[in-house]
This record gives structure tokens, C-alpha cells and sequence, in this order.
């Protein structure tokens, strides 16, 4: 694989998600619109759907990353149940919105980085009243990734860790990326060690 943009596709990036989580969680990874979004199964969408904004590759590890985070009741609900407060927040939503970023950023920092890819903190609030105290925000996000690291990913996020390292670093093919993440002793193994 070459280092430029095209090593990293929507396609590979679903395969993994989907081929690791489809099966276990009934959950697939979607392409979407100019919001992401998660929308728990229905009536007319027999599985869970982690969407995506407008075809973006960090988009996409981004909503990835909540998911990871996101319990079994949340994962009932649409947005996992949580409040978001688009672009354009007072200094109160924004200091809002950051502490509930902190751990799925930082989830996102050690995905992006387990892909060969830099990340990159959001502070997502462009048209907002306040500045937002960007290196505050990127040393929470730092912090919360380095004790990630060092007392335990959750089950789902270390799985999909491990196909993403698996298919980027040690140049695996997707077959083997997801059967080496998402086979179902290992995941088993996770979740047993998380809960215990």
C-alpha cells in the first residue's frame, strides 16, 4: 500500500466494521448525508446503522469511535438517547459538548493512529459565539487516549483496533483482518475481561 490518501477507502473501512461487527452486533457502517447519525434498527431496517458524514474517512472513525463507547440500552436509542447541539454553540453548550467529546475523541485519536493516519481534534464549533480553548481540549483528549492505553479499550473498540492494525500495519487481507478481530472467542474474551 502506497502512503497517499487512496490506501484509505470507504470501502475497506466498511468491510472491516461490517465484516467484524455486522454478524455479533447487527450493526452496519453507512455512508451518509451532512450529519452523522446512529439509528437503531426498525421496522424497515432490520439491523443498526453507525452513518457517516458525507463520505469522510475520519467521519467515519469518529461515529465508529461513540459507537465503541455506546452500552446496550444506548444503542436502542436514536443518537444513543444524547443531546447534540450543532455548530454555532454559546460558551455553555460548547463546554458541554467537550466533555462529552473527550473519551470518544481520544477513542478516535488511538483508532486513526492504528489505521497509519494523523488525527486530528474538533473542536466543531466554527460559527459559535465563544473560541474554544483548543489546547485545553486536545490535553483531555490526550490524557483520556493515554489511560485508554494503558488500563484497556473497550471490548468493541480493541477489537476493531486489532482489524485495523492487522490490515494497515501488518498488510493483512480483510478476510483475515476481520477474522483475526472479530472471531467470536475473541471478542467473548474481551467482553468477559471488560465486565469482570
Amino acid at each position: 500500500m502506497s502512503d497517499t490518501q487512496d490506501r484509505w477507502t470507504l470501502e475497506d473501512i466498511t468491510a472491516l466494521f461490517d465484516g467484524v461487527f455486522a454478524e455479533r452486533y447487527q450493526t452496519r457502517l453507512i455512508r451518509g448525508g451532512d450529519e452523522p447519525l446512529y439509528r437503531p434498527a426498525n421496522a424497515e431496517t432490520p439491523y443498526h446503522q453507525v452513518i457517516f458524514a458525507r463520505g469522510y474517512y475520519a467521519s467515519a472513525l469518529h461515529e465508529i469511535s461513540h459507537w465503541c463507547i455506546a452500552g446496550e440500552q444506548r444503542r436502542q436509542l436514536e443518537d444513543y438517547g444524547y443531546w447534540y447541539c450543532p455548530d454555532g454553540r454559546n460558551a455553555e453548550q460548547q463546554k458541554a459538548f467537550e466533555q462529552a467529546e473527550i473519551a470518544p475523541q481520544a477513542l478516535e485519536s488511538i483508532l486513526t493512529h492504528a489505521c497509519g493516519r494523523e488525527f486530528h481534534v474538533s473542536v466543531d464549533n466554527l460559527g459559535g459565539e465563544v473560541e474554544a480553548d483548543f489546547s485545553a481540549f486536545a490535553a483531555q483528549v490526550e490524557a483520556r487516549a493515554q489511560r485508554y492505553l494503558e488500563e484497556g479499550l473497550p471490548a468493541r473498540a480493541n477489537a476493531f483496533r486489532i482489524a485495523l492494525i492487522s490490515f494497515y500495519h501488518q498488510q493483512k487481507s480483510l478476510a483475515v483482518a476481520v477474522a483475526v478481530a472479530g472471531g467470536g472467542a475473541c471478542l467473548d474474551q474481551m467482553e468477559e475481561s471488560a465486565s469482570s
